[in-house]
């Protein structure tokens, strides 16, 4: 079977282009793979039958006819190391983005999903504005650190674009909206290097256009291809 990935067929407007089906589409316009979408609803992905592929009731989850994997970051590497891309062949530089990748899910990622919370998912809570700076400081910890080490590095690993730098992208498109990068000229130009890459300007337009999106296009900076 044609590889086939789920996701929401509508989410509210502040979730457009962060929904994590991106970094599976994304992985999947590298490789030149033709992929299939479920467009699931909210009820559904609560449902026993969802959570038979996914038991945290999440999306993307992912299915082949001989696998079938949920979590964004195994989804890519499977879809890397099938195909062949962004997979260096030396070992110590593969595991070395396999590192990366799972600091990127594990080290960084949370904190900055902790400043989606306090600013869109729980912001009516009383809270969330006096967690705030507490939340922010921690981010920006973490981002310091993550800078420190990119340095004046092209990629994490100084050499080829990996997967692991595919994660790390877009865990850091996270904060698209906000100024927290605006302090960290490396870490804002190596976002905007991958962003900018046609495998995922492909890939975010076609995430957009699933919910009916054009004008989010320009805003994010997708170009529009016939």
């Amino acid at each position: 079977m044609i590889p086939t990935i789920t996701t929401f067929k509508w989410v509210p407007e502040f979730a457009r282009g962060f929904v994590r089906d991106i970094r599976a589409r994304w992985a999947f316009e590298e490789a030149g793979q033709t992929y299939a979408v479920d467009l699931v609803d909210f009820p559904y992905v609560k449902s026993p039958a969802h959570r038979h592929f996914q038991p945290f009731g999440q999306i993307p989850t992912y299915r082949d006819g001989k696998a079938e994997i949920f979590e964004s970051g195994a989804i890519v590497m499977h879809i890397c190391e099938t195909n062949g891309v962004l997979v260096p062949e030396e070992p110590a530089a593969r595991i070395r983005a396999v590192q990366w990748m799972i600091a990127a899910l594990n080290s960084v990622e949370p904190w900055v999903m902790q400043l989606a919370v306090v600013d869109l998912f729980e912001a009516e809570c009383e809270w969330s504005q006096p967690r705030r700076p507490k939340v922010l400081a921690d981010l920006h910890t973490r981002l310091g650190d993550l800078a420190t080490a990119l340095g004046d590095k092209a990629t994490l690993d100084g050499s080829a674009f990996t997967f692991g730098d595919l994660i790390m992208v877009s865990v850091l498109g996270g904060l698209r909206n906000t100024d927290v990068l605006d302090r960290y000229d490396n870490l804002a130009a190596y976002v905007a290097r991958g962003e900018a890459r046609t495998a995922h300007q492909k890939a975010m337009a076609d995430h957009l256009a699933a919910f009916g999106d054009q004008t989010l296009l320009q805003t994010i900076g997708v170009e529009q291809r016939a």
